[in-house]
């Protein structure tokens, strides 16, 4: 009988032998990773925005934004419940048959609650963290304007409170033979 997995931990890999349960490594796939997808849902519609964020070790949480008005914003205040992915993929793996082909990967799966960020002082906060993690080298009050009131006035900034997640990685020796990285002509 096939498994039903609707059943099963939202955290659940189906392939165990690609399932990651190191959480040093899951954090550290979260610090380095440049964007993720965030999945929303209400009224039964899924949603996806691809955006840049900053995973908060501290608060175990990620901080995002967007516009202030939007689909976003629309569904996590309609239904706290998201999902939030990354992935990176490595090399190409060629095959004999077609359905033996392959690529090398690594991602994570985040199971959460998103929260709208109302207080002043966590959005600036947040707002902050994105700006050290993507300009690490510029520092405000020096190479920019700090972040001023109404400039959050005019962004929703949100934290994704993590209640689980998974990692999976496929990785193959460096002696596969023909592998090679997306782009890369042979």
């Amino acid at each position: 009988m096939p498994k039903d997995y609707t059943t099963l931990p939202l955290n659940q890999v189906r392939r165990a032998d690609r399932a990651v349960t190191d959480d040093d490594w899951i954090k550290a796939f979260l610090h380095r990773a440049p964007f993720g997808v965030l999945a929303t849902a209400a009224d039964g519609q899924p949603f996806v925005n691809s955006n840049l964020f900053v995973f908060d070790e501290t608060a175990h949480a990620i901080f995002m934004h967007t516009a202030r008005v939007g689909r976003t914003q629309a569904n996590v205040a309609a239904n706290e419940k998201v999902c939030f992915s990354i992935s990176e993929m490595g090399r190409l793996l060629p095959a004999d048959e077609a359905l033996e082909f392959s690529v090398e990967y690594a991602g994570v799966v985040v199971f959460g609650r998103g929260t709208i960020i109302t207080d002043e002082t966590e959005a600036e906060r947040g707002l902050q963290m994105l700006l050290d993690k993507y300009f690490p080298h510029l520092k405000p009050g020096q190479h920019y304007r700090p972040i001023i009131p109404d400039e959050l006035r005019r962004t929703c900034v949100y934290r994704i409170d993590i209640d689980q997640w998974s990692g999976k990685r496929k990785q193959v020796g460096p002696d596969f033979p023909g592998a090679f990285l997306y782009g890369e002509a042979l």
